[in-house]
């Protein structure tokens, strides 16, 4: 017997979860933006995620957008900017989640956090908060529809070094308590 691994998601779920990406973003977009004041990139992706969030189709744009995010990042970690390449690749998470694939399988979860373990990142890295006051923003970002997408995925996978630990932080935040089984029934 196999198990289906497919999950119901629909466009509204998918405008969802990038709506909470652009939000985890803009966030700490600021503190790219004060680096790297040229370099539209991750702005771009960005713009595009939330065009998608409020019912721009998914097209080619939002993956040259993610591509070119993740592109800036590289560049900016390079030479010394760690975390303003966080922010890019928050950026570039943004843009991918319009690509969130209704599939049981624990990396999809970096779709729908993926944004926000970035931005926590960021924020750590740029000194610009604190860790658990800013899980806790990041998390209260999250809307009922998002949390209801979340939950019916694996939990979020293990390894990604301090981003792994802050997305498995976030997704057990945004997750709630697990339900547990009434013993009577």
């Amino acid at each position: 017997m196999t198990q289906d691994t497919r999950i119901e998601l629909g466009l509204d779920e998918l405008r969802a979860v990038a709506a909470y990406a652009v939000a985890c973003t803009r966030l700490v977009l600021p503190v790219f933006e004060a680096r790297e004041p040229a370099d539209m990139r991750p702005g771009a992706a960005v713009e595009a995620a939330w065009a998608f969030a409020n019912g721009a189709r998914r097209s080619r744009l939002l993956r040259e957008c993610a591509w070119a995010a993740l592109r800036s990042a590289r560049e900016v970690t390079d030479t010394g900017g760690i975390a303003a390449g966080e922010v890019a690749r928050a950026a570039a998470a943004a843009a991918g989640a319009a690509y969130l694939h209704p599939l049981a399988d624990p990396n999809q979860v970096k779709h729908i956090l993926g944004s926000a373990a970035h931005a926590a990142h960021a924020i750590e890295l740029s000194g610009e908060g604190e860790a658990d006051g800013d899980l806790a923003a990041l998390r209260d970002l999250a809307t009922p529809l998002l949390a209801s997408v979340l939950r019916r995925y694996p939990a979020a996978p293990p390894g990604g070094g301090r981003v792994g630990e802050l997305m498995r932080e976030l997704d057990r935040a945004v997750r709630g308590p697990v339900p547990r089984e009434d013993p009577t029934s």
